[in-house]
C-alpha cells in the first residue's frame, strides 16, 4: 500500500471523532486535513489555533489568499461565520483552562503508557515546540495520529520513548495507519484495527506491549 493511501485511512479515521459542538484544535501536518472528512452529520464545530484564531475554514483558493489570515502553522486560511479573533495569551488560556475539546496531533514516538514524542529530533533544527505542550494537558481529550513504523520499518509505538517527550500519560487515543489504541491508567488497549489488517502484523510492527480489546 503506498503511503498516500496509508494516510488516506489515517485521517478517515480520525475524522470520525469529530462530533457537533466541539471545540477542536488541529496539529501541524497531517491532522490539518482531518477537517477535510468530516462527516456532513456534524455541526457547530470550531476549528481553534493558537496564534488566536477560533473558527478556521478551509484552505483558500487564490483569490481569497490573504497574508494576515495564517494558522499556528503560518499557513494561510480563511475564517468561518462567527470566528473570533484574539491575542495569544488568551489562546493559550483556552487550552490551559480545559476548553479545548478535542486535540488531534501528529507523533513521532508513542509509548505504551500514553506518553508523546512530537516535537524534536536532536540535531535538527527545530522552530520550536509550538502549543503541543500545552494542549496535551489542556485538552479534554488528546487523540495521535501517525504511521506505524517509521521509513526504515522500526516500529514508532515503543516500550519507551527515545525522542524528547512532550507529554508523559497525556495520549487518549492513537490512530496508526494498522490499528487504533486506546490509553487508560497507564496501559494500553489494542481496540480497533484497520481495514486489510491482522492482528498478527500489529504484534509485529509493535515493539510495545498492549492488551487486546478486539470484539
Amino acid at each position: 500500500m503506498d503511503k498516500k493511501t496509508q494516510r488516506q485511512k489515517i485521517i478517515r479515521r480520525a475524522a470520525q471523532e469529530i462530533k457537533s459542538n466541539m471545540v477542536i484544535n488541529l496539529g501541524i501536518g497531517m491532522p490539518t486535513l482531518v477537517a477535510n472528512e468530516m462527516n456532513d452529520h456534524v455541526e457547530n464545530v470550531y476549528f481553534q489555533s493558537e496564534n488566536g484564531l477560533l473558527g478556521i475554514g478551509p484552505y483558500p483558493s487564490e483569490s481569497e489568499i490573504d497574508p494576515d489570515l495564517i494558522n499556528a502553522g503560518k499557513e494561510t486560511v480563511t475564517a468561518v461565520k462567527g470566528a473570533s479573533f484574539f491575542d495569544n495569551a488568551d489562546s493559550f488560556a483556552m487550552i490551559r483552562g480545559g476548553h479545548i475539546d478535542l486535540a488531534i496531533l501528529g507523533g513521532m514516538e508513542v509509548s505504551q503508557n500514553g506518553d508523546l514524542a512530537n516535537y524534536m529530533i536532536p540535531g535538527k533544527l527545530v522552530k520550536g515546540m509550538g502549543g503541543a505542550m500545552d494542549l496535551v494537558v489542556g485538552a479534554q481529550k488528546v487523540v495521535v495520529i501517525m504511521d506505524h513504523v517509521n521509513k526504515y520499518g522500526e516500529s514508532k509505538v515503543k516500550k519507551k520513548c527515545t525522542l524528547p517527550l512532550t507529554g508523559t500519560q497525556v495520549i487518549t487515543r492513537l490512530i496508526t495507519d494498522l490499528a487504533v489504541f486506546d490509553f487508560k491508567d497507564g496501559q494500553m488497549w489494542l481496540t480497533e484495527l484497520q481495514e486489510g489488517v491482522t492482528l498478527e502484523e500489529v504484534i509485529a510492527k509493535t515493539e510495545a506491549e498492549f492488551e487486546n480489546q478486539l470484539k
